[in-house]
């Protein structure tokens, strides 16, 4: 069952119904230009990641800004971006079995399609696939650079980019490098030395591949959280940020050089939330819970309240505690910023996407379906 969305174009903030996902398109358009503007200055290619808002239109809007494609990390996912209109789509996982390569393949016929692997069996099965369809994908050799999660050392590595370039039906890219851990490590100090460590990896992977007579078209890797350190490296040329559309409390929780809270981009997604109860002084109760807000990487946090704290979520309550002044009052709609941006997304159907949000004429300018929402396999 297709449901409604929470509000319709046109419509002022104060009747989108809640709770709902809201995107703030004027700090949205802000942080696009912005990543922009960056990646062009350092002669890096911009792959942004939409695991991050699964929504093609985003997509469309990242690659008019300069965007070469898309990373996801599903087929489903790819699928729901070359359905969209994106031409260029590169799965940053391992994709195991006939069924998923299949589909990838079939993908290949109409878009540029490329995935990542860590083991020989994984070639073998990606080249069966390719052949099956009659298409050509593109490999890019996973890396373990520090995460501990999928990749491997840089022997290894060549030894499977070898057993790519013998193969009629792949084409090998590249190297995927992305260290995950690092997007969230709160000092610069910290996230510097974790990808000088990754770079140091990526580098010797590349020289022996040179050694064995392999070109290392592209580097790919970068988050939000890391990407100016990747980008000034010499080492990346592609960076999968996503977050750095949205923005979310825990990527507010880094810090830069100076101390201050990490503030390269703005806060622009945003769960509205209705104050359902309010029974005594010190609570507020709102509609949004578990099933409004990822929880993860820490409760979403009120949006300008001083004094107003977000507690205590089950299924379809969120309690607001602090002082008591500042607490709204029933019917109030309060705004929260999520605590992770990626699974929030992902519990929504809709953007509902507001311009002028902070402002005494916001309103509702377009409605946005989450298409990718529940893309898991």
């Amino acid at each position: 069952m297709s449901l409604s969305p929470p509000a319709q174009p046109g419509q002022s903030f104060a009747e989108i119904d809640t709770p709902a996902l809201i995107l703030d398109l004027d700090a949205f358009e802000r942080n696009l230009v912005a990543m922009a503007a960056f990646t062009q200055a350092h002669g890096v290619r911009l792959r942004p990641h939409a695991k991050t808002h699964k929504s093609p239109q985003i997509a469309l809007l990242q690659i008019a800004h300069g965007a070469v494609g898309q990373c996801c990390q599903k087929v489903s996912e790819a699928e729901v971006l070359v359905n969209g209109g994106v031409g260029d789509v590169l799965v940053t996982n391992e994709i195991v079995g006939p069924g998923k390569l299949d589909r990838l393949a079939k993908l290949a016929r109409s878009a540029k399609i490329g995935l990542c692997v860590d083991h020989p069996e994984g070639v073998r099965e990606a080249a069966e696939a390719a052949a099956r369809h009659d298409v050509v994908l593109d490999i890019l050799v996973e890396l373990d650079v520090g995460g501990r999660r999928c990749g491997v050392a840089p022997g290894e590595a060549v030894r499977i980019a070898e057993t790519v370039a013998r193969s009629n039906t792949l084409r090998f890219a590249g190297l995927q490098a992305y260290h995950g851990a690092a997007q969230h490590m709160r000092s610069i100090d910290e996230r510097r030395e974790a990808i000088e460590r990754a770079g140091l990896l990526a580098r010797n992977t590349a020289e022996r591949l040179a050694q064995a007579g392999l070109s290392c078209e592209v580097i790919s890797g970068a988050g939000t959280g890391t990407h100016e350190i990747e980008s000034q490296s010499g080492i990346w040329n592609e960076i999968q940020a996503g977050s750095y559309i949205f923005m979310d409390a825990d990527y507010a929780r880094n810090r830069q050089a100076d101390g201050t809270p990490f503030r390269t981009f703005e806060h622009a997604l945003f769960i509205v939330t209705g104050v359902m109860s309010k029974t005594v002084p010190d609570r507020a109760v709102v509609d949004a819970g578990h099933k409004a807000a990822a929880v993860d990487s820490g409760l979403p946090t009120p949006w300008q309240r001083e004094g107003v704290v977000y507690t205590k979520p089950s299924d379809e309550h969120g309690v607001l505690t602090g002082d008591p002044v500042a607490l709204p009052h029933r019917g109030d709609k309060v705004l929260l910023v999520p605590g992770h941006c990626d699974p929030t997304v992902n519990l929504h159907d809709w953007y509902v996407c507001v311009r002028g949000l902070h402002g005494p004429d916001a309103h509702v300018e377009a409605v946005w379906p989450v298409a990718g929402r529940g893309a898991l396999t």
